[in-house]
C-alpha cells in the first residue's frame, strides 16, 4: 500500500517493478493501488495514469491518438490478431509452400530448421470501403484517371489493403500516367518517391519479378505504394525517373540486384556489383555460392559448401 494520501513512491506489482515516475498511482492515483493490467507498473508519465492499451502499444504523446500522428498509416485500422506479421491465416493468394527455415532451393538447409513448412500467400484484393482516408485517395485517383480518358479498371489491377497499408498493383503500361496523376492532382499531392525496390517470387507465374514503389504525400502525410508484376521473360518496366527524378539510382540498384529493366532509364548500368559481373545476385534462383572466411584464426567454409541439416 502507499501513503494514505496516495503520494510518494508507490509500490510496485508484486514482481518488485518501481512504480511510475512522478510516484502518482499508475492505475487510479487515488488510492495508491499498482497498475497490473499489463503487468508493468504505470505509464511512464504518470499523468493520465491509463495503462497500455488492449494491442499492447502506448502512443508517444500518451493521447491515445497513433504514435506518428494522423497520417502514415490507417486511423482506422486497430492492429489484432489478423494484422500481424505472419499471421494472414487461409486468406490471400498462395504462391508456394515453404520448407525450412528461408526456404532455400539448392545448397541444403544449415539453419536446423528444415522441417519447418509453411503456405506464402499474397494479399487479394480488398473491397469497399477501405476505410479512413484509403477511400478519399482511391477515389480522387480513379476520378483524375477518368478525366485523363483512362479507365481506372485498364490501369489499376487491384487495389490490397493489407496491414493497415494501401498498395495499388498499376498494370506497367500506365505506370508513369498513374504516378504523375498521385504527383500532380492537388487532392492527392504525393510530392516524393522515397524508391524503387525489387522483389522475386519465382512461383508467382507470369508475374515473377515485382516492383515496389514507396510514395509519400508531405502535404497529406500519407504513405502508399504502387506495384507492378512483370513476367520472368519479358522483365520491363517504363522508368519513373521523369517523374520522380530521384528514382535514378534506385532504378539502377534493382536492375542490379534483380535484372528488372526499366525502360527510359538515363543510363541503366549497374551500381553495386562490377559492370561485367552475371546474374544478379538477390535473385532467388542466383546460387548461393560464396568463399571461405576467417575467423579468430577458423576457416567458415561458403554457404554452398557448410554442413545441411535437412
Amino acid at each position: 500500500m502507499s501513503d494514505a494520501n496516495g503520494a510518494g513512491g508507490a509500490k510496485g506489482p508484486v514482481d518488485g517493478a518501481s512504480g511510475p515516475a512522478n510516484g502518482a498511482n499508475a492505475a487510479s492515483g487515488a488510492n495508491g493501488s499498482a497498475n497490473k493490467a499489463n503487468g508493468t507498473s504505470g505509464a511512464a508519465n504518470g499523468a493520465n495514469g491509463a495503462s497500455d492499451s488492449a494491442n499492447g502499444t502506448r502512443p508517444a504523446d500518451g493521447t491515445g491518438g497513433p504514435a506518428d500522428g494522423t497520417g502514415g498509416v490507417n486511423p482506422e485500422k486497430d492492429l489484432s490478431a489478423d494484422n500481424l506479421p505472419g499471421q494472414r491465416g487461409r486468406g490471400g493468394e498462395e504462391i508456394r509452400v515453404q520448407r525450412g527455415m528461408f526456404g532455400a532451393l539448392s545448397g541444403g538447409d544449415t539453419s536446423g530448421y528444415g522441417g519447418l513448412v509453411r503456405s506464402v500467400r499474397l494479399p487479394g484484393a480488398a473491397s469497399r470501403p477501405y476505410g479512413g482516408w484509403f477511400d478519399e485517395v482511391a477515389d480522387e485517383l480513379e476520378g483524375a484517371l477518368e478525366e485523363q480518358g483512362l479507365l481506372p479498371g485498364h490501369a489499376i489491377d487491384r487495389t490490397v489493403v493489407d496491414r493497415g497499408e494501401l498498395t495499388f498493383h498499376v498494370e506497367r503500361e500506365h505506370l508513369p500516367r498513374v504516378a504523375r496523376t498521385l504527383r500532380d492532382d492537388p487532392a492527392l499531392r504525393f510530392e516524393l518517391c522515397t524508391g524503387v525496390s525489387g522483389v522475386h517470387y519465382p512461383q508467382d507465374k507470369g508475374r515473377e519479378l515485382h516492383a515496389v514503389y514507396h510514395l509519400r504525400s508531405i502535404t497529406h502525410n500519407r504513405l502508399i505504394r504502387l506495384e507492378v508484376g512483370v513476367p520472368d521473360d519479358d522483365r520491363r518496366i517504363p522508368s519513373l525517373v521523369p517523374v520522380y527524378p530521384t528514382n535514378d539510382w534506385h532504378e539502377r540498384e534493382t536492375y542490379d540486384f534483380f535484372g528488372i529493366v526499366f525502360d527510359g532509364h538515363p543510363a541503366l548500368t549497374r551500381i553495386m556489383m562490377p559492370d561485367d559481373w552475371q546474374g544478379h545476385p538477390q535473385r532467388k534462383d542466383y546460387p548461393l555460392g560464396g568463399i571461405p572466411v576467417e575467423y579468430k584464426g577458423a576457416q567458415i567454409p561458403a554457404p554452398d559448401q557448410r554442413r545441411s541439416y535437412s
